[in-house]
């Protein structure tokens, strides 16, 4: 066991306090035992943590379509764990607690941008999906964008209703970001640019029918693309995220803080775009007060001169070299008809990791 790194995460968990001041703790729902239940047994709203008085009336409102807004978090997580895989900051995720990233997410960062626009997209795609499998009784297929068929095809299928699940998450997602500070101001922007990622990307996506293959009759239905293409579409974002600067104004409520781009010869962010206002910590070290878990013992790739490359994700620290062995198919046959039968190899590998 490496006593460093659950040192690490025990003083993240007992540092809580200030973590959860405005954090999404909600999202815990998608981690751990609750997640695994939810399948087999009611949710209760008020056992969901953190949920604002807006969200818990939705939720007991709503309760059959609260399992895809868990399933869209969670959505979310994988996919974001799987765009930072080579990065410093990989998306870690930290068991038994309801800060699941941690004190990342308390710094108006790139990373905490990304997080919530994944995590909102993930909720309006699980919910759409859903809906458009017929597992709830108040929602299902779109018919309000269909418009006259094209040439050789015609409408058929089950058109999913992006619009009914951007619908929840934006009711949902932001019911808890409206404070009248910069950060309320950025979820909203990031969450919202998520959602809107949904709707730009939805496609016609058809079907042939006809004899022996022809194409006869074809219909189309307007689908949502595979989410991994929602998540290169936000790290792309991320890459070129938008650095804010925070402005105060008094207004008859009181003190507002708004965001303005900080630098005037760029051009301004759209609604697509993600915006943030304070610089991440560069992730090379353990540290509980910014939530980095360091890059120690994290496994590189020697021949990469990008972030995933071990000069650059070792932070210069240099690193280890091990090989390890692997049992691996090899020498795979087709026989007619119709099956395949390999042999068991061996294989060698050099295995990487930083210091």
């Amino acid at each position: 066991m490496d006593y460093h790194l659950l040192g690490l995460i025990l003083s993240f968990l007992f540092s809580g306090t200030k973590v959860l001041a405005g954090y999404p703790i909600w999202w815990s729902l998608a981690l751990g035992q609750q997640y695994s239940s939810l399948g087999s047994q009611p949710i209760l709203c008020g056992s969901i943590p953190g949920l604002v008085p807006k969200q818990l009336r939705f939720c007991r409102n709503y309760i059959e379509i609260m399992p895809s807004v868990a399933e869209g978090v969670k959505l979310g997580i994988q996919e974001c764990q799987h765009q930072f895989r080579g990065r410093r900051w990989n998306c870690t995720t930290i068991d038994d607690s309801l800060a699941i990233f941690g004190p990342v997410l308390d710094k108006a960062t790139r990373e905490s941008a990304f997080v919530h626009a994944i995590a909102s997209a993930g909720v309006a795609f699980a919910v759409t999906r859903s809906c458009a499998e017929g597992t709830s009784t108040i929602c299902g297929c779109d018919s309000h964008h269909k418009g006259p068929p094209g040439d050789g095809w015609k409408w058929g299928g089950c058109s999913e209703d992006a619009d009914f699940g951007v619908l929840v998450s934006r009711e949902f997602a932001d019911a808890r970001e409206n404070r009248p500070d910069a950060r309320s101001a950025m979820n909203r922007h990031n969450n919202e640019a998520g959602r809107t990622t949904i709707l730009d990307h939805m496609h016609l996506k058809c079907k042939c029918h006809g004899l022996s293959g022809s194409c006869e009759v074809k219909t189309c239905w307007w689908a949502q693309p595979d989410f991994r293409a929602i998540g290169d579409y936000l790290k792309d974002k991320y890459d070129s995220a938008s650095e804010m600067v925070v402005e105060k104004h008094r207004e008859s409520r009181g003190w507002v803080e708004t965001l303005r781009a900080k630098y005037a010869l760029f051009k301004p962010p759209t609604e697509r775009d993600l915006v943030y206002y304070e610089n991440s910590p560069n992730f090379c070290e353990p540290n509980p007060e910014t939530g980095s878990f360091g890059t120690r013992d994290r496994t590189c790739n020697v021949t990469s001169h990008g972030i995933d490359g071990c000069d650059l994700l070792c932070c210069g620290r240099g690193h280890n070299t091990r090989t390890e062995k692997r049992k691996e198919k090899c020498h795979c046959i087709f026989h007619w008809c119709c099956y395949v039968s390999c042999q068991e190899c061996i294989r060698v590998y050099d295995v990487h990791t930083c210091k």
